[in-house]
């Protein structure tokens, strides 16, 4: 494949990554240099798909937090997968709060679904609902407060 020397040829690489799904800055860049793109030009090329509205870390940022809560992982685990992508902290964080997620309906559902709503009976069942919750991506609080019979309030 012949390296991507123009900004045109840059820009329509872009253009057909993004048609696909959105995607963050340092992803897209990184995919770009191996197609053959010079930093230079990828820089330049993202700086204006930005100015102009086609490329937007906040909505990667959305569209990603929406599709993992939707495969039923919590807010500690998707912030540890976007912050491997290389995305600021602050969005991150940003993107979490203004997601509108119900995190405790979240976790409840899932629990429900996995463990057929059934509370542990020993300590053997507690720790193992616990450790698949904590793996999904929530907290020891919410986990606790769940397993102890205590849905409401899970925020």
């Amino acid at each position: 494949m012949p390296g991507l020397d123009s900004p045109a040829a840059v820009r329509r690489a872009a253009m057909d990554l993004l048609a696909r799904r959105e995607h963050g800055r340092v992803e897209l860049a990184r995919k770009l240099a191996r197609r053959g793109a010079s930093a230079e030009l990828i820089e330049t090329v993202l700086d204006r798909l930005a100015n102009e509205g086609l490329f937007s870390e906040s909505r990667y940022l959305e569209a990603f937090v929406a599709s993992r809560a939707r495969a039923g992982y919590g807010p500690l685990r998707i912030r540890e997968e976007l912050a491997q992508r290389s995305l600021p902290r602050q969005a991150i964080e940003q993107a979490l709060r203004e997601s509108g997620l119900d995190w405790g309906e979240l976790l409840a559902d899932i629990w429900r679904r996995k463990f057929a709503g059934r509370l542990p009976e020993d300590a053997r069942e507690h720790a193992r609902q616990s450790r698949f919750l904590g793996y999904r991506g929530f907290s020891p609080e919410m986990i606790g407060r769940l397993l102890r019979g205590g849905l409401s309030d899970d925020r």
